[in-house]
């Protein structure tokens, strides 16, 4: 029998070597087929075999029909490894990203978009007020008291019509460093010019009560009735629901109030005890609706109730890191933009994002509340009229984006009664105040 090829050479091998041919050739037969089985396993492993599949090692090649077998495994392992390993990060960012925008779309579709409004306002251009101070916003906020719908239950229905509940001038300083939210109330009486209805026939002009307007000729009518009064262009606007405010009190997990009596209110679906207490959607949107079982039970004290709770709403969801966590800010976007109709500058979610970026940084203390300077109406007093020249005061200021400060309204008594006892004294022309609240102030250190 041959030697193998991988057998340690013997001292007197190389006389013997003299008639390898004679040996090999004699042994082609059999044991070369033994020997090519194993020369085609060594050359996949180590690459060194002839082209007829015979063996190239030498006398060192011991041991080697085993190595070149496995040698390449590793290597082999490891770039199935890799290549799995990248095909799950590649799976994993397209599942991130397709999620992500599934969301961005989801939340995108909820915006309803008011383009009646655009087209009516266009129409009118150009008795509109032109823009005094650049990057400066005024977003008018109105709130529908339509009663159709889920809103059924809050009261009796206008049948196809609705009016403005609260309507709420917001003026965001150029800056971005204030905010000052400013109510018009309901019933007051002004001005409201002829407007086209939703049939297209025109409205007169008329001196009416304010939220007649939205009745008269929706969101376009209003807006053109706040500029008259004003003087200040609208830039954007927002009609949102009683619905869309109750899911987004319940998105942030309630807000905390205290009452120093009780309060048991069939109209507004609320009954609460005294004393701290939290407050879900269904009781807040009662809480700040709630007109006759609460304080003088007029609409001024219903107006300040509700600045102050919008107020705590912004600073609990400032405090609480809403703004910067996504996983909290997304139920909130989702119950706003399922209540939202905007106009088409605002009608996205990159919009909207923008627009709470811009104030995502403005203090708690700079985000104002306040009501029109008015008092009860003289023909009427269940109806309410400006005070002149305050009311035209606050007007200017805000259209040249200049500071307004806001204070309790006992402590503006007071600073009245001081600047009366003082008015001979020469001073610095104060910042003007106005009676009002900010979003930093405690609802249970009223």
């Amino acid at each position: 029998m041959t030697e193998s090829a991988g057998t340690p050479a013997d001292p007197d091998r190389s006389a013997a070597d003299q008639d390898g041919h004679n040996d090999e050739s004699q042994d082609r037969d059999g044991s070369q087929g033994e020997g090519r089985s194993r020369g085609e396993g060594r050359s996949r492993g180590d690459g060194r075999s002839r082209g007829d599949g015979s063996s190239q090692d030498g006398p060192e090649g011991e041991g080697r029909p085993e190595e070149p077998l496995d040698s390449d495994a590793p290597a082999g392992r490891r770039h199935r490894w890799l290549r799995w390993t990248a095909l799950a990060a590649s799976l994993f960012v397209l599942v991130a990203a397709g999620g992500g925008w599934w969301l961005y779309r989801k939340l995108d579709s909820n915006i309803r978009t008011d383009t009646s409004a655009a087209a009516e306002l266009r129409v009118y251009e150009k008795e509109r007020p032109v823009s005094v101070v650049h990057d400066a916003e005024n977003i008018l906020l109105i709130g529908s008291d339509s009663r159709t719908g889920d809103n059924r239950k809050y009261g009796r229905s206008y049948g196809s019509s609705q009016r403005s509940d609260t309507t709420i001038l917001l003026h965001l300083a150029a800056d971005r460093k204030s905010a000052t939210a400013m109510s018009i109330p309901r019933d007051l009486m002004t001005e409201i010019p002829s407007c086209h209805q939703a049939d297209g026939k025109p409205t007169r002009k008329q001196f009416a009560q304010f939220n007649w307007a939205f009745q008269f000729g929706g969101t376009a009518c209003t807006i053109r009735t706040v500029e008259r009064m004003t003087g200040i262009r609208i830039d954007h606007h927002m009609v949102v629901d009683f619905n869309g405010f109750k899911d987004m009190v319940d998105a942030v997990h309630g807000v905390e109030i205290c009452l120093k009596e009780p309060i048991d209110d069939s109209d507004a679906h609320l009954k609460l005890r005294a004393g701290r207490q939290k407050l879900d959607g269904e009781e807040a949107l009662g809480y700040v609706r709630a007109r006759k079982s609460i304080g003088n039970g007029s609409d001024t004290d219903r107006m300040e109730r509700q600045q102050r709770f919008l107020g705590a709403l912004v600073n609990k969801m400032q405090s609480n890191g809403v703004l910067l966590n996504p996983t909290r800010l997304y139920p909130v976007l989702d119950a706003a933009t399922k209540s939202l109709t905007t106009d088409p500058g605002l009608d996205s979610l990159k919009d909207l994002y923008e627009l709470v970026r811009g104030m995502r940084n403005v203090p708690t203390k700079k985000v104002q509340f306040l009501t029109v300077p008015r008092q009860p109406y003289t023909a009427d007093p269940n109806r309410d009229e400006l005070v002149q020249p305050e009311a035209n005061k606050l007007f200017k200021r805000l259209r040249e984006d200049t500071p307004v400060a806001v204070v309790p309204a006992d402590e503006l008594e007071r600073k009245k009664g001081k600047n009366s006892d003082s008015a001979g004294s020469e001073s610095p022309t104060p910042t003007p105040t106005y009676s009002g609240s900010n979003a930093a102030t405690d609802l249970c250190e009223q």
